[in-house]
């Protein structure tokens, strides 16, 4: 969704004559960006089955999440510089062959660890083509085109999510072969392959060698600070909590911060962080929306396919099914957003924040009074559909309303670091609201499920109170000035 934002701020003016097989190639890529919009989500119904197959801890399904969301922060930003500077379509065709490399790892792993590779493998195979797609189609189609092609990959974006937990459901029950889990990897394989054969032909090969340098060591270290905080996480609970893992925790945030001031010392041209957007109070702001209302979400989710499916005895179909109401709730919401965003400016993240809020509390009191066994999805659809409402009012203006403070040459960096904090928000979330689902699993997965769900509510209550910092008027009802 929000990772339409990614940024492009740095590319070329179309040129006068438009490329005759423009909409051809912006096919190709839209598709190609679809697998990773899908394999965001695909795996969370697969979880339960593949905690069975592969005997998995719990903390191994956190990271088969966390993985792949960590390995697409973490190589976002510096992937967008890299297209610019040797090429978008080289880039492109690499890290479209790379995820499908990685989505054969991860079909064949015997056991957690291979997978975890392979999902990590596969979000920075996903982070090095989905910068390429967004900064190609801006210099594919002039002005006039521009606005239909960004609305195909921004409704594309949205039935991805609907998609994604469908099926991965339909997938697993499917058990295509007798593969199980392992066919929602091992579909990409053929996708991949007509991408690439396709795209070779039809993609442009025309780019501006940007110069400047690029700072490959500052990726790393930003990386690794990622890794430095999440990792504690995750493993604290199974370790008693040891003083290491808070060392560390410590030590991946001072490198961040340290990060950003050398790069702002050196004079580094390309800057992973620009330190010029974090002293604005509307900046900073959104960027915690982004990081804990992705947290939030993806936290939640995965308790809660877990609930379903071990808890409550939902086939993943069933449980994949259900949770197309959330994504139901943000089809209703997002066609309104472009006009009431620019009325109301961010009041309406505010009321979307609340009723994203308010339907979470109404699936935590229904998970309260669930049955035992399967309980009727009923109590649980009113819940998920006004949660979904709320999420589009929120989450799809928010970068919008906070590039309005933001200079025109700092805009592409913004987004970026936008989707990072989208993907690094998720993998917090689900070692954070993970750990409290699983720590409270020995009393049974609805007391688990009511003890993670106050985590929810809470970070998209704190999501409604911070959008009161955010500047009170939209950019305007355009989402491709990123």
């Amino acid at each position: 969704m929000s990772s339409s934002t990614v940024a492009a701020g740095r590319t070329a003016t179309p040129t006068a004559e438009p490329y005759p097989r423009r909409w051809a190639a912006a096919i190709v890529m839209i598709i190609a960006a679809l697998m990773d919009m899908v394999d965001g989500s695909i795996v969370n119904t697969a979880l339960p089955s593949i905690g069975r197959d592969l005997h998995t801890e719990p903390a191994q399904l956190q990271w088969t999440v966390s993985a792949y969301m960590l390995g697409f922060a973490s190589t976002l930003i510096i992937a967008g510089h890299l297209g610019d500077r040797y090429g978008r379509k080289r880039m492109f065709l690499t890290g479209v062959a790379l995820f499908a490399a990685a989505s054969l790892a991860s079909a064949c792993a015997g056991s957690a660890g291979i997978l975890i590779a392979g999902r990590a493998a596969q979000g920075v195979a996903a982070a090095v083509l989905l910068p390429q797609v967004l900064a190609s189609l801006r210099t594919l189609f002039d002005e006039n085109e521009r606005g239909k092609v960004f609305a195909l990959y921004g409704a594309t974006a949205g039935l991805a999510v609907a998609a994604g937990v469908l099926l991965g459901g339909i997938l697993t029950d499917w058990n295509l072969f007798g593969w199980g889990w392992r066919t929602i990897f091992a579909v990409n394989i053929p996708i991949a392959a007509l991408v690439i054969a396709l795209g070779a032909a039809w993609i442009p090969g025309r780019h501006e060698r940007v110069k400047g340098r690029i700072d490959i060591v500052g990726n790393l270290v930003l990386a690794g600070a990622m890794v430095a905080i999440v990792l504690p996480l995750v493993q604290g609970r199974d370790n008693g909590w040891p003083v290491w893992g808070w060392i560390l925790m410590v030590a991946g945030v001072l490198a961040v911060i340290g990060l950003t001031r050398y790069e702002r010392a050196r004079g580094i041209e390309h800057p992973l962080l620009p330190a010029a957007l974090f002293p604005k109070p509307a900046f900073s702001a959104g960027l915690l929306i982004q990081l804990i209302f992705y947290g939030g979400m993806s936290g939640f989710m995965l308790a809660f396919t877990i609930w379903l499916q071990s808890g409550q005895g939902y086939t993943p179909s069933q449980a994949g099914v259900l949770l197309v109401a959330f994504s139901a709730g943000t089809f209703l919401s997002a066609p309104m957003v472009d006009g009431l965003v620019v009325k109301l400016g961010r009041n309406l993240l505010i009321l979307g924040g609340a009723i994203m809020t308010a339907g979470f509390a109404w699936v935590h009191l229904a998970t309260q009074h669930a049955a035992a066994v399967h309980t009727g999805a009923w109590p649980l659809v009113p819940g998920l559909v006004v949660a979904g409402i709320g999420l589009g009012f929120l989450i799809i203006p928010l970068v919008n309303v906070v590039l309005s403070v933001v200079p025109a040459h700092l805009a592409g960096g913004a987004s970026g670091i936008f989707t990072t904090a989208q993907q690094f928000g998720g993998a917090l979330g689900v070692a954070v609201i993970g750990n409290v689902f699983f720590g409270h699993a020995g009393h049974g997965l609805t007391a688990a499920i009511n003890a993670a769900g106050p985590w929810a509510i809470g970070a998209y209550l704190a999501c409604t109170l911070l959008c009161f910092a955010l500047p009170r008027a939209a950019v305007g009802p355009r989402h491709d000035i990123a």
